[in-house]
């Protein structure tokens, strides 16, 4: 099953693999506290954690486990942020999870909810899932907004990987 959405477009976003030679451009996510704070792992250096995020983005793509796709403005041609479709395993539970970051200077425009439906839209037409959940940290408000704001609802609250989360989930006869 392709969980990528490479090549799939929204109102102001391009779908695509990312790359290595984007790494430099999404470093400004790691060195930014606010954005990396609720993320297990991310207490080293900028660089540190942009090498380990970017393997893992590249270990899923090899495993095929889904992955974060760039999101390209078609305005600019920049990266703006990642959002994809992810497996993960929650309470013993393998689930399908849509995540997303953007980069901060891009925050509060509505990209990360844009890219979150179609996210949630891909899924669901390809009937990838018989349900799909968001994983956040209890505290990362703006980020719970954008599930809110993808049709999901609070399904849980738990621990994933030492940190406190919350399960946002949506059905797709809830679509």
């Amino acid at each position: 099953m392709n969980l990528l959405l490479e090549g799939e477009e929204s109102k102001r976003l391009i779908f695509r693999k990312v790359s290595k030679s984007d790494f430099n451009y999404w470093l400004p996510f790691h060195q930014e506290p606010l954005s990396s704070r609720y993320f297990a792992g991310q207490n080293s250096e900028p660089e540190v954690a942009c090498r380990n995020w970017f393997t893992k983005v590249f270990t899923r793509y090899e495993n095929n486990l889904g992955g974060l796709n760039a999101l390209i403005s078609k305005d600019s041609g920049q990266l703006i942020g990642m959002c994809g479709l992810l497996i993960q395993t929650v309470d013993e539970i393998q689930e399908l999870e849509i995540g997303y970051s953007i980069l901060p200077e891009y925050w509060k425009k509505g990209y990360a909810t844009e890219a979150a439906k179609k996210c949630k839209a891909y899924a669901l037409e390809h009937q990838l899932s018989e349900s799909i959940i968001s994983i956040i940290h209890i505290d990362n408000i703006g980020s719970q907004k954008v599930a809110l704001n993808n049709g999901m609802h609070l399904d849980k609250t738990t621990t994933y990987k030492g940190i406190p989360v919350h399960i946002f989930r949506v059905f797709p006869m809830d679509s």
